[in-house]
């Protein structure tokens, strides 16, 4: 019987890359991303290119409302920082985080994966080069694991054994670019930017595309995508 794995994809380089990997260690995918509120809703367009270049078994896209709680600059009318350096994004949780998102994230992953009877989530949180969110720490996918063991039916009846996969979480973006790029990635299909031009090309400020700019740059590679 063939292994399955559900993705958490948001259509940007890390979960782009946990899709190939998935695919590449011989995994049917099932593809789960949100629609949030999120500024960035370009992003879910990115997130269907993907899940077709990966031909997923299966791709959801959940409506969920996180403008009603507000609370980043992701769901409100908070701005988006610009400019910042590494050493300004790892000081402080910056006001791009959205309040308990991978919480929910993974919630509806762990739903999903009881319902078609899959043991396995990839999510690309990454402890390097990230913008200093709380919910991408390892301490964070170990407690989420095991709560996840106590709090299912499949868990608790032992018809599981979850296992929650993060296969990024101690590379750097250069790293994780490469390996993406070893494993066939075409990154001309992804989407990085908090705050896209009316365009949809991305804004080149925000520190998720310096993250990406200086990622590409440090593996030596070009980024595909227009700023």
């Amino acid at each position: 019987m063939k292994k399955s794995a559900i993705i958490l994809l948001s259509g940007g380089l890390d979960s782009t890359t946990c899709a190939a990997i998935a695919k590449n260690e011989g995994y049917d995918i099932y593809c789960l991303s949100f629609n949030y509120g999120q500024r960035h809703i370009t992003e879910l367009e990115a997130c269907k290119r993907v899940a077709n270049y990966f031909s997923a078994k299966e791709h959801l896209i959940i409506n969920i409302d996180l403008r009603v709680l507000g609370g980043s600059a992701l769901t409100s009318g908070i701005e988006v920082p610009k400019h910042r350096d590494s050493e300004t994004m790892n000081k402080e949780i910056p006001v791009t985080y959205v309040p308990a998102r991978n919480t929910i994230f993974l919630s509806y992953a762990l739903a999903f994966a009881e319902v078609r009877e899959v043991d396995h989530i990839f999510i690309g949180v990454n402890a390097i080069d990230y913008s200093g969110y709380p919910d991408c720490r390892p301490e964070f996918i170990r407690a989420f694991e095991h709560t996840a063991h106590l709090g299912t039916k499949a868990g608790v009846e032992g018809k599981s054994n979850l296992k929650i996969h993060t296969p990024l979480i101690n590379l750097s973006k250069a790293e994780i670019i490469k390996l993406g790029v070893k494993l066939g990635v075409d990154y001309s299909i992804t989407h990085s930017c908090y705050d896209p031009k009316e365009d949809g090309n991305s804004c080149g400020e925000c520190d998720s595309c310096l993250l990406r700019i200086r990622g590409f740059q440090e593996a030596g590679l070009t980024d595909p995508l227009n700023y």
